[in-house]
């Protein structure tokens, strides 16, 4: 008998503990989360605020209000700072850009993941040392690639090499979603006389939505900030994306820089990413696990 109620008290103990555990383990998370949070967002807001500032008042009184909130900032930088252009030309590079790393991607990991042919694994496996390769090892060739091409410093060109940056990551992120998916659905559509193509595209892209979703974001995301690439192979000025825009913005002022107009351009370069995030973020967190661990 007091066997039995030293087990009974044993076993509440642990559970005692292990609940303690479990809140100081969620405390530790929120505490760290926020702290990150506050990182983040502080910077941001501080940057917004200024933005609605001169210069002049930025200089004397970093932290305070505007004394009189105005839109000359994001005019000017939006017309003479020529944000406009840049952001024209990123729109244009980076939706061409990743509707076809959307389009090849998902065409390339439906046919790895649903067919068995020789070869299938030792491409699966190239695709994932794409992954590897540092992409500042590859400038170099691809200069000379594009220049044969005559596609260097033109959209068309950046545009290419956008696609061939973000295709490896593409397919092997999808690559899972399809093979997740059930056969018996393709079979029964076959059955039903639709081909490969019909299948593909109205059967099982639809079911593989979440995760379209969730690497056309991470895409979205890796192109629209990419400065790298652009700066080595896109050096005509007509033809900036927004990130080569800033940074000359930022330099050929020198000692003058308009920091209101510079920071009115970073919060209209960082808005279409939040925009993006905020409308995507219930597929994104639906969808990563699945894509990765399956």
């Amino acid at each position: 008998m007091s066997t039995g109620v030293e087990e009974r008290h044993g076993t509440a103990r642990r559970r005692v503990s292990g609940t303690a555990g479990d809140r100081t383990a969620v405390a530790t998370s929120h505490v760290l989360l926020t702290f990150g949070a506050v990182l983040v967002v502080v910077p941001f807001v501080w940057v917004f605020v200024s933005s609605f500032k001169t210069t002049s008042e930025i200089l004397a009184s970093p932290f305070s209000l505007p004394a009189d909130p105005s839109l000359d900032n994001y005019v000017n930088a939006w017309t003479d700072a020529g944000i406009g252009r840049y952001f024209l030309n990123t729109i244009v590079v980076v939706g061409c850009a990743l509707f076809l790393v959307m389009l090849l991607g998902a065409l390339t990991a439906y046919v790895l993941a649903r067919f068995r042919f020789p070869g299938n694994k030792v491409i699966y496996n190239l695709m994932l040392a794409g992954l590897t390769f540092p992409v500042f090892l590859a400038i170099v060739p691809l200069f000379f690639v594009l220049r044969n091409a005559g596609l260097l410093n033109t959209l068309p060109g950046l545009i290419v090499t956008y696609v061939a940056f973000a295709f490896p990551f593409t397919v092997f992120f999808l690559y899972s979603f399809f093979r997740s998916l059930p056969h018996e659905v393709a079979e029964a559509a076959q059955v039903d006389g639709a081909g490969e193509w019909r299948t593909f595209f109205q059967i099982m892209l639809p079911m593989a939505r979440p995760g379209m979703a969730s690497v056309a974001i991470f895409n979205f995301l890796g192109l629209w900030n990419q400065f790298l690439l652009p700066v080595a192979l896109n050096t005509e000025t007509d033809n900036y994306v927004l990130t080569q825009g800033m940074a000359q913005f930022a330099s050929q002022a020198g000692y003058a820089v308009d920091f209101g107009a510079l920071y009115a351009g970073v919060v209209m370069t960082v808005i279409p990413v939040l925009v993006v995030y905020v409308f995507f973020q219930r597929r994104l967190q639906g969808s990563v696990a699945q894509g990765t661990f399956r």
